[in-house]
């Protein structure tokens, strides 16, 4: 049985006292929950005062991206050990918010991938089709690709510490959310491939998100698919108790 994960990305919100703020209520609200793994990505400058409020507990913290150098001339750039260093346990890799505006292709997932893996950190692996895309049923072949040139020369090994979310693009911030049966039927196709690629016994544990405008009003028909194993969650992360409802789903 996998084990639900519920990861919070807090985007471009939330200064440090906001962000100590947030987790710390979020802790009060989820201090009974047992059977969800939950993670939380604040901006960079944050990170530091989000990993000290985190300290002890049982709460990830996750970087918003990676780098894929260990260290040089990039300005602006994050390197792995870096994010190791101010106490992070995971980490997003090609959100489609980094796709659109910032030129991410598989291949550049591919080598922060890879860069991540180098290191202690769980990576969580962005995919998922456009709004054209999806009307012209093109989702399965861009969901195909996005997996086996973002996945290239890992090893099997490798893919059972990663995390895949699936976010259809245009659900995200939308207030559009993909049916439970649309997600599941991507979730499954999803899980069928990495079967493919490595075997049966990896896709039956490796957990895949469903991201895309989730809230605790349709958390639980989403949580209640066989294949979604929990969710990336965007703007209802930002406020500790609609993050904390979703948390709590009952599947």
């Amino acid at each position: 049985m996998r084990r639900p994960l519920i990861a919070g990305n807090w985007k471009m919100n939330n200064n440090c006292a906001q962000s100590v703020e947030l987790v710390s209520q979020l802790m009060t609200m989820v201090s009974d929950t047992s059977e969800v793994d939950i993670v939380v990505a604040p901006p960079f400058t944050a990170l530091t005062s989000v990993a000290s409020v985190l300290k002890g507990s049982s709460i990830g913290l996750a970087a918003q991206n990676i780098f894929w150098e260990e260290a040089g001339a990039f300005t602006g750039e994050i390197a792995p050990a870096m994010l190791t260093d101010v106490g992070c346990t995971h980490v997003i890799i090609g959100h489609s918010e980094r796709r659109q505006y910032f030129k991410e292709t598989d291949e550049t997932v591919n080598r922060r991938l890879k860069a991540a893996l180098k290191t202690s950190l769980i990576p969580i692996v962005c995919i998922g089709e456009a709004l054209a895309e999806r009307e012209d049923e093109k989702t399965l072949s861009v969901i195909e690709r996005q997996v086996t040139e973002g996945l290239g020369g890992v090893t099997p090994d490798e893919m059972e510490r990663i995390i895949i979310a699936y976010e259809p693009v245009w659900a995200i911030g939308t207030g559009k959310t993909a049916t439970p049966q649309q997600a599941q039927e991507v979730h499954h196709f999803i899980r069928e491939l990495i079967e493919k690629i490595y075997s049966e016994r990896i896709a039956e544990q490796v957990r895949i998100l469903y991201g895309g405008s989730v809230k605790p009003e349709n958390s639980n028909s989403l949580m209640e698919q066989r294949d979604i194993d929990g969710a990336l969650v965007g703007g209802a992360s930002l406020k500790a108790d609609s993050f904390a409802g979703i948390i709590n789903f009952k599947k």
